[in-house]
């Protein structure tokens, strides 16, 4: 039984050692540390900036009422919310266009196939003479 775990953990060493657990790891402790650049831009400047336009309104504030008084629909945290994910899409659409501008530079198009050195080039002439000759 010792054996079967012994291969159990150092199998999910190895699986967690592989470069793509590793960085996508990275890429969730950098997007969570990311998300809360973006909620302070949204709920710190843009908000306020946006309710400066709205005459003042709190997007926080921002309710509809339904039925009698009973049901409260806060759209303005959704909005708030709405917000928020567009910043967080563009700016990663702005990474990963980024990347691929990065990756098309490096994957430069290949140089053109040297020309035929002088002997190749009498041979091919010499092989077409002789086809033209079998005609």
């Amino acid at each position: 039984m010792a054996e079967k775990s012994t291969g159990f953990i150092s199998e999910f060493k190895q699986f967690i050692a592989r470069g793509n657990v590793m960085d996508m790891a990275v890429g969730v402790i950098v997007g969570g540390a990311f998300k809360s650049i973006a909620d302070s831009l949204v709920n710190d400047i843009m908000m306020p900036l946006i309710s400066l336009l709205t005459g003042n309104v709190s997007f926080s504030t921002m309710s509809v009422v339904v039925g009698d008084n009973l049901t409260v629909i806060p759209y303005g945290n959704f909005l708030a919310a709405v917000l928020n994910f567009l910043i967080t899409a563009f700016a990663v659409f702005c990474l990963v266009k980024g990347i691929n501008r990065f990756h098309k530079k490096k994957e430069a198009a290949p140089p053109p196939p040297p020309s035929p050195s002088k002997e190749e080039a009498l041979l091919t002439e010499i092989r077409d003479l002789l086809k033209e000759q079998q005609k």
